[in-house]
């Protein structure tokens, strides 16, 4: 069968509102770029707003469309993961449902890569709609990602951008289960370029990534890409051993010259925040050992529950997946 020449993949969780619209704007950035030959692969990803539903629907009214319901809520990386292993275009064009992501940047995209380039990423200059903590904390976690990755990853990136048939398949080989795909991406290398762009407001609905999944997320990308964390806690370490060795040799020398020692306070603080930093530590070091647990199980990043596609599009993806049972 003929490759196509654009899929677009599209993770959905509770996205009901915005749908019908994201489909309109991505059909008609497809036709516009690829004409007939597209698919939209997009991931139900356990959505409980009747998502799934609407989906059926729109693959009923367009053969175009891939409807993948996945067999509960596998969180926004795994979701992506299972579109770019079932998609089966030349070129991979990566888009949230929220709308943020404008998708009539595809045709720029397209034309950034026929000029040679595996990825074409977008780089965020403007966030309209989002709060001035999530603006800060998120410039604050892409310079910390800066420093303590071994990766050079893009700042101010997220999942949008234009990946090559070559770069999905090195994406796709990539077996492990704690995704941050964007530096997954960058690990890959190849040649890659950024398209500037100013993000929008979200189309309708509620952010999906509260306070609690930021964080996740952030731990994800720093464990995932770095292990400085872990010789920052081998420095803390040496630190502390080095003052607990002059206060040994302060304590010492008072004892010889008979001065009673005085300040078990200070001690007594000293001792508390010693601890607090080992419990730190011991909390940076289960980080890394709970993802070698999870690594070494082995388990499916993710169960297609069903698939809904027209009997062209559908027929080699269904192999794809009893391939890998």
């Amino acid at each position: 069968m003929k490759p196509l020449s654009v899929s677009v993949v599209v993770p959905c969780f509770n996205e009901s509102e915005t749908l019908p619209e994201m489909h309109r704007r991505v059909t008609d950035a497809c036709r516009s770029c690829a004409g007939n030959s597209y698919e939209l692969v997009i991931v139900n990803d356990g959505s409980t707003d009747g998502a799934w539903d609407i989906l059926c629907d729109l693959a009923a009214r367009d053969a175009h469309i891939v409807a993948v319901n996945l067999s509960r809520n596998h969180g926004h990386q795994l979701a992506l993961s299972a579109g770019l292993n079932l998609c089966r275009g030349d070129r991979v064009f990566i888009l949230d449902c929220d709308l943020q992501d404008p998708p009539e940047l595809l045709g720029k995209m397209m034309a950034r890569m026929d000029e040679g380039f595996d990825v074409v990423y977008g780089r965020r200059i403007s966030r309209e709609g989002e709060t001035k903590f999530k603006k800060a904390s998120a410039h604050l976690f892409y310079r910390l990602l800066e420093q303590l990755s071994d990766v050079a990853i893009p700042p101010d990136t997220g999942d949008f951008r234009l990946m090559s048939r070559r770069a999905v398949d090195q994406l796709n080989a990539m077996p492990e289960q704690h995704r941050f795909i964007r530096g997954m991406v960058s690990w890959i290398g190849l040649r890659q370029e950024a398209l500037p762009y100013e993000r929008a407001a979200r189309y309708a609905g509620e952010t999906k990534y509260p306070l609690a999944k930021m964080i996740r997320f952030a731990v994800d990308a720093i464990t995932g890409f770095s292990i400085r964390p872990l010789r920052i806690a081998t420095w803390l370490g040496l630190c502390f051993s080095l003052a607990s060795l002059i206060l040994m040799a302060y304590v010492f020398v008072n004892y010889l010259i008979g001065r009673t020692v005085s300040g078990w306070t200070s001690l007594t603080m000293i001792i508390l925040m010693v601890s607090a930093v080992q419990f730190i530590l011991m909390g940076v070091l289960g980080e890394y050992v709970g993802r070698l647990y999870v690594e070494a199980k082995r388990r499916p990043l993710f169960i297609v529950q069903e698939i809904i596609a027209s009997p062209e599009l559908n027929a080699p993806r269904l192999t794809a997946i009893e391939a890998r049972k």
